[in-house]
């Protein structure tokens, strides 16, 4: 195939495929650049709920105390809590649903050194971004049909990534360098120009990621074929079995004597989650996040037997093979909460210029058939005969 045939096919497959997509992909890439900062838009416009009054030198109150008071608040169960690594947020605690009530019940924010509930996750904001994630990974469809439609999209967009990188080459190399600055001073068909194939050129690598994490979302085959490769499930825990106590019968530890444990395993500052027992023959589970560790998904964890006290397993991520350590870091790298605040930010301005390039793009075809019908008019047409003069 000649030069020129190779790139007007994948001038043509890049055109076709991207107004094919351009309103999926422009909806589901604005929803996920607007929920990158969900956690800290949530925080900062609920202070009062996520946050405590704390004064140096205060100690929060025993956890067995917080579990009754909060189980006895809600007349349901706690299933778990999360102990931030900041003396100033609050704890959450995740209620069971009541009865025979489905779903993942709620999570209340309580006062650690007061015992007072300070509200719940179900604010205004946070019902926002539910809709959001929904827009993102369904686009507000009914879930089976809605995450094909994304999954679709996201292939098509990773063969636009693909292909809009070996377009962005130039013809001659010594012209490289024309692809790596938007030249402001232009009229602004080649500023939208150099808008589409520039920071689409810098975001590549980023956008490539996110949408190759994505699709374990949409396509179980993909998610099974990542974790083969991987050589480890991904979302694996979900489809863990929860390990059970080698003794029942007698009264469970409390759980500050199992955080206390957690602990001593597990000895650092960071973000704790204990998970209580599901029954009487259930275990408790603390993971910790080292808060001194870029990477938010390096999570240790310790299963604990409800009565003995005794470790029955321990995880620590630095064992872990790189396989292993990518399946368990899906969610964060697909989110960008990989390497927490600095991450976010990088992810939150390639998400922006992803919902940019449908516009773009889309903007340079017209920009092209206008050029096209204007030549056509151009052209000249056949002159008319004049008249001869009749002859006198």
């Amino acid at each position: 195939m000649q030069r020129g045939r190779f790139r007007k096919f994948f001038n043509d497959i890049h055109l076709w495929l991207g107004l094919a997509s351009g309103i999926v992909l422009f909806l589901v890439c604005l929803s996920g650049t607007i929920y990158t900062f969900r956690t800290e838009v949530e925080e900062r416009l609920n202070k009062k709920v996520y946050f405590v009054d704390y004064k140096e030198g205060m100690s929060p109150l025993p956890l067995q105390t917080l579990v009754a008071a909060v189980a006895k608040g809600q007349g349901s169960p706690v299933a778990g809590v999360t102990i931030p690594a900041t003396p100033q947020k609050a704890w959450s605690f995740s209620i069971k649903p009541k009865g025979k009530e489905k779903g993942r019940g709620k999570t209340v924010l309580v006062n650690p050194y007061t015992g007072i509930i300070t509200g719940d996750t179900e604010t205004g904001s946070s019902k926002f971004f539910m809709t959001m994630m929904k827009l993102h990974r369904w686009l507000l469809m009914e879930q089976s049909t809605g995450r094909i439609i994304v999954g679709i999209a996201t292939l098509i967009f990773v063969v636009l990534l693909l292909s809009g990188i070996i377009l962005w080459l130039p013809r001659r190399l010594r012209y490289w360098k024309q692809g790596l600055v938007i030249l402001f001073s232009g009229k602004w068909k080649r500023v939208n120009h150099d808008l589409h194939n520039v920071l689409g050129f810098y975001s590549f690598i980023f956008l490539l990621i996110m949408s190759l994490t994505g699709l374990c979302w949409s396509f179980e085959w993909y998610k099974t074929g990542a974790s083969k490769v991987l050589g480890a499930e991904v979302f694996g825990g979900k489809k863990e079995k929860p390990a059970k106590s080698a003794i029942t019968g007698t009264a469970m530890l409390s759980a500050d004597k199992v955080l206390e444990t957690g602990n001593s395993q597990l000895n650092y500052r960071g973000i704790t989650r204990l998970s209580f027992p599901a029954d009487s023959a259930g275990t408790f589970s603390i993971s910790k996040n080292n808060a001194a560790s870029w990477n938010s998904a390096a999570t240790d964890r310790v299963i604990i037997d409800a009565y003995s006290g005794a470790v029955l397993k321990k995880e620590l991520f630095a064992s872990k093979t790189a396989g292993q350590k990518i399946a368990a870091s899906i969610r964060p790298i697909h989110t960008g909460e990989i390497y927490g605040l600095f991450s976010k930010i990088i992810y939150f301005i390639c998400c922006l210029i992803a919902t940019s390039l449908p516009v773009t793009g889309t903007i340079i075809w017209l920009n092209k058939l206008k050029k096209k019908k204007s030549k056509s008019r151009a052209v000249k047409l056949p002159a008319k005969a004049q008249p001869v003069a009749a002859v006198v």
